[in-house]
């Protein structure tokens, strides 16, 4: 594994996460007493940038928050994580997104996400190097990432979240596409793609070129505190690894660690240790299917 990590540049989502803890989740119609509120930074780009910079890797955020407080207190927040947050817009008289959130006793969760500065920002004057690493996924205008992948020229990553049909074009771009086993059932188009990460929860992940397995991990035993913030953690992980030169197995067994601590933390953005800690303890771990 390479000692320096490379750079990785998020465009994505940044909100406010509003999220109230339950001892379980309502149902249609219901009202649920007893709730614990809390707020804190999140979204799927923001949390796997701040993933990657706590991962020890070099992250940029392009995104958009509203010129209110949330969205300071949000820029802020990824500054104090490490991630350059130079190309974050402000968009006068926006709101910043927000996801409004129910956690049960077992870490399951119900989301429902307000886009806000999210829907209104652009690429416009934003240029990527040859050897930048970008990752997006799908809280953002289709048309943004779609034009990410054409400015890319480097090592292009999709987190493929929410699930949604996927222009060809965007597809045959993509060189590693990451999602869950809901989302791959939903998106029949990646049985054809170049490469493709599932992860199946407490059944580890696995890694498919062309629909054929290739690789896979067991997942790690932990207690689930809250799963918010543990796919967007692997993605970070699992990005970092495979461009630091470990093989997809080990990368998977990598990321899975991370997913683990993550899924034990109550925060959307939680506490990480350095990669090469996470490699050191999975060493012998990973699943090669050749």
């Amino acid at each position: 594994m390479s000692t320096r990590l490379p750079a990785l540049t998020v465009v994505g989502s940044i909100n406010l996460d509003i999220i109230a803890t339950t001892e379980r989740l309502p149902t249609a119609g219901e009202t649920i007493g007893g709730g614990v509120l809390q707020q804190q930074p999140g979204g799927k780009g923001a949390n796997q940038a701040v993933a990657a910079a706590r991962l020890g890797g070099s992250a940029r955020m392009i995104g958009a928050v509203g010129s209110d407080a949330q969205g300071r207190l949000m820029v802020e927040s990824l500054s104090g994580a490490g991630v350059d947050t130079t190309d974050v817009a402000v968009l006068d008289g926006g709101a910043t997104g927000t996801a409004l959130i129910v956690v049960d006793r077992d870490g399951e969760n119900q989301i429902v996400v307000c886009p806000g500065a999210n829907a209104g920002f652009s690429l416009a004057g934003m240029a990527f190097g040859p050897e930048e690493t970008v990752l997006c996924q799908l809280e953002v205008a289709l048309p943004v990432v779609l034009e990410a992948a054409r400015r890319s020229s480097g090592f292009f990553v999709l987190n493929a979240a929410p699930a949604m049909d996927l222009p060809a074009e965007l597809l045959e771009r993509c060189d590693l596409v990451i999602v869950n086993e809901t989302e791959y059932e939903l998106i029949p188009a990646l049985a054809g793609a170049k490469l493709v990460a599932v992860t199946y929860g407490k059944d580890g992940s696995a890694m498919f070129e062309h629909g054929r397995r290739v690789a896979e991990a067991p997942a790690s035993a932990v207690t689930v505190a809250n799963t918010i913030g543990a796919g967007d953690a692997f993605c970070a992980a699992l990005v970092l690894a495979i461009r630091a030169g470990l093989p997809y197995g080990r990368s998977l067994a990598v990321a899975n660690a991370v997913g683990a601590d993550a899924v034990g933390d109550p925060s959307s953005q939680p506490a990480l240790a350095r990669l090469e800690e996470y490699a050191a303890r999975v060493t012998e771990v990973g699943v090669a299917c050749r």
